[in-house]
């Protein structure tokens, strides 16, 4: 168990949608020596600025959440781009703070890892029976060298690093651009919208067969820090809430809560990605302590009431 109160911490990515939540769950426990790196001072693409952070900051415990990242969309048109810069950054933070003997590095993968037909529930173990679902595949595969790059350094190092896998997240702050953002905030917009317009339908991509879980941030948040605290293993862990919802499903839901009240029109032209998603979440209770709290209905209310308020 480390006291994360007495150490330096580096959180990439602090001033980002789940970024904000761990600097928030960092400060609740009383932790003082929060440092968060904006983009604009240091694109961690660039080993020399990778360098200059470990030098302004220096971190006892890193814990990376930057990330270039996108729905389907920004995924299938930007798949060089998301790859480059994902896999740069995990290369160059890993490797600086092996050189420099960090005490531990937490490294954020993606639920995007998985094969493309993985057995519902995701179990730790099937990470590598398969190619992941094309439209996120280079995504997916950057972040996963982090874990291989993680077991190699312990192996070879010593150095402690871990690797979590979180399922899709949602909640306030959340990204709302339809260009880069998300299933379910994608979807609080358009209904949102279509409702102030008085329009008739709506459409949305796919047949909504699909089924996705989701994570409340502030829920994601509590489970990185705990890791943070108290695990030190090198098998990846699954970060998730343990159920599926079919997007059939889930667009009624969100018309009804942001009072949509006209059709919904499926364009099946559209891809749905991977047909499943539903995590195995046994191993984050067992090594750290950790299960979701906040129920699903419930986080969606927080999420439009915040939208309505800042849109």
């Amino acid at each position: 168990m480390i006291d994360l109160k007495s150490k330096r911490i580096v959180v990439t990515g602090g001033a980002g949608f789940l970024g904000g939540f761990v600097v928030e769950a960092l400060k609740a426990r009383g932790c003082r020596d929060v440092f968060v790196p904006l983009h604009a001072d240091y694109d961690l693409v660039e080993p020399a600025n990778v360098k200059r952070l470990y030098d302004d900051f220096r971190p006892d415990l890193v814990i990376h959440l930057a990330a270039v990242v996108g729905g389907i969309g920004a995924n299938r048109e930007h798949p060089g781009e998301f790859f480059y810069k994902n896999m740069a950054m995990g290369l160059f933070l890993l490797e600086e703070a092996r050189r420099r003997r960090i005490e531990k590095f937490v490294a954020l993968g993606t639920i995007c890892a998985y094969p493309k037909f993985t057995p519902v529930p995701f179990r730790e173990e099937d990470l590598w029976n398969g190619y992941p679902e094309e439209t996120n595949a280079p995504y997916g595969l950057a972040k996963k060298m982090m874990l291989v790059q993680s077991q190699a350094y312990r192996q070879e190092y010593g150095f402690n690093s871990i690797f979590l896998l979180p399922v899709n997240l949602y909640g306030p702050r959340d990204n709302f651009d339809p260009a880069s953002s998300h299933v379910i905030p994608a979807l609080i917009k358009k209904c949102v919208e279509a409702r102030d317009a008085g329009a008739p339908e709506i459409a949305v991509w796919g047949t909504g067969n699909a089924s996705r879980e989701f994570l409340y941030v502030a829920d994601a948040a509590e489970a990185i820090v705990l890791a943070a605290e108290r695990y030190d293993g090198a098998e990846p862990v699954n970060v998730g809430a343990g159920f599926e919802i079919q997007i059939k499903d889930l667009v009624p839901l969100i018309a009804d809560l942001t009072g949509f009240k006209g059709r919904i029109v499926w364009d099946a032209t559209k891809p749905d990605g991977q047909p499943r998603r539903m995590l195995d979440v046994s191993r984050a209770e067992k090594f750290f302590g950790f299960k979701a709290q906040v129920g699903f209905e419930e986080g969606l209310r927080e999420t439009v009431a915040w939208y309505e308020q800042n849109r």
